[in-house]
């Protein structure tokens, strides 16, 4: 059984991890990274101990399809905006 149901946007990035974090009663923080959202995996795990977390999140916000959309504490794409011809 999960330790605890978590939205994803009261997740914070962190980008020397390269994945969302919560902190963990032990002391550590719960990790996922962006790819494995992208697989649909919703599991945050404790690298210190057996704690895990259920991550709550809209798949489609993780969908390559999508990487321009900014819901979810979700980091900016780097595409370039069209260049408009008049």
């Amino acid at each position: 059984m999960s330790y605890d149901d978590v939205e994803i946007e009261d997740m914070e990035w962190n980008e020397e991890l390269g994945a969302f974090t919560y902190p963990c009663p032990c002391g550590d923080l719960f990790q996922i990274t962006k790819e494995e959202l992208k697989l649909g995996e919703e599991i945050a795990r404790c690298p210190s101990c057996s704690l895990y977390i259920t991550v709550i999140y809209n798949m489609d916000d993780f969908n390559d399809s999508n990487n321009t959309n900014n819901k979810g504490g979700l980091q900016p794409s780097n595409a370039q905006p069209p260049i408009s011809v008049a």
